[in-house]
Parts: C-alpha cells; sequence; structure tokens
C-alpha cells in the first residue's frame, strides 16, 4: 500500500512542479505550490503509517497549519496585486518595487 501511496505522490508533485513552472498567473501558481505541500503531506503520512510512527504525521499537521495561514495572506496579497495592476500575471511582478 505504500506504494500506491508513494507513486500517488509522486504524481502530485510532478503536477505541481509543472503547473508552478509552465503557468504565469500567481493564484495557479500559487495552487501549484500548494499541490507540492500536499503531496509532501501524503508521502509523510504514508510512509508515517507504514513505519507505525506518528512523528510524522504530526509534522503534517503542522505544515497544514502553516499552509492555511499562508492561504490568507497569499490572498489578501493577491486583492491588493489585483486592484494595482488589475492583473495577476506574474510578468507584471518581475521587478520588486518598481513604479507602473
Amino acid at each position: 500500500m505504500l506504494k500506491a501511496y508513494m507513486v500517488l505522490s509522486i504524481i502530485l508533485f510532478s503536477i505541481g512542479v509543472v503547473g508552478l513552472v509552465s503557468r504565469r498567473n500567481i493564484i495557479v501558481m500559487y495552487m501549484s505550490v500548494e499541490l507540492l505541500l500536499n503531496a509532501v503531506n501524503l508521502s509523510l503520512i504514508a510512509i508515517s503509517a507504514d513505519l507505525a510512527d506518528s512523528s510524522a504525521q504530526v509534522i503534517s499537521l503542522v505544515i497544514i497549519a502553516i499552509a492555511a495561514s499562508e492561504a490568507a495572506l497569499f490572498m489578501s496579497l493577491f486583492v491588493v496585486l489585483f486592484r494595482n495592476r488589475a492583473s495577476l500575471d506574474a510578468n507584471l511582478f518581475d521587478m520588486l518595487g518598481s513604479k507602473k
């Protein structure tokens, strides 16, 4: 059963990497990063269950809590970026501190 979870985790991680590299919309890039985090969480939980050790499950819960707070922060950042530039294309935000 561990092998199936690891294969699924690798597939999810690969989809996340492809989405992060190939897309230029900031929200899609953010969702790809979340997919990467969930793939890592899935592998941690699968390995933890296979080894009958709950320490990795605790680490996964911490990662989920951090990801939830990060989601709130990024969503507010996306709203501010969209209000300033009327677009969420990552190419418009390539230089920090640049003027319009």
